[in-house]
């Protein structure tokens, strides 16, 4: 933990007595690895035709053998609809996705990567991999085990907001 971050929850234990404050430091950390993620591809985003939110939402779609429903994306995503809703229609209107109706619901619609899309995302995304890579190079044979370690926390806090 960071001495910032350290100090704050020491002031918190001091003035609240009794107060938990042990999520404070898993909280801070997955907060900093999320700051560092970002800031190690802030550079390839400056200029960059894509956003790296919008890059998210697009490496999926990049080799689905099918349409995806904006409600899918926004389920396997973690995101809210509305917010996967703005970003394809910006991303509509860019002709980097297409949007069709669905036979099967019409309130939902069929979402497919564009070539145009499929030639930005083949782009960037891999230079967004090899970013994340050199930052992830640290970790050396610990890897594996941070990998388990990420997959059990988050599927125990996806159990308990599911409850």
């Amino acid at each position: 933990m960071l001495p910032l971050q350290a100090r704050t929850v020491e002031l918190w234990r001091e003035r609240n007595p009794g107060l938990d404050t042990s999520p404070m430091e898993v909280v801070a950390l997955v907060k900093r690895v999320r700051v560092l993620l970002d800031r190690a591809v802030e550079d390839l985003y400056d200029g960059a035709a894509l956003t790296s939110a919008e890059v998210e939402l697009l490496v999926p779609l990049r080799h689905a053998d099918e349409p995806v429903t904006a409600a899918r994306l926004a389920a396997r995503l973690g995101m809210s609809r509305a917010g996967i809703s703005k970003t394809l229609a910006k991303l509509e209107k860019r002709g980097l996705i297409t949007r069709a109706a669905n036979p099967a619901d019409r309130r939902a619609a069929l979402i497919r990567m564009t070539p145009e899309g499929e030639e930005v995302i083949d782009d960037l995304f891999p230079r967004e991999l090899e970013a994340h890579g050199k930052l992830l190079a640290g970790l050396g044979a610990d890897r594996r085990r941070v990998v388990d370690a990420l997959t059990r926390f988050a599927e125990a806090m996806e159990a308990q907001l599911e409850e």
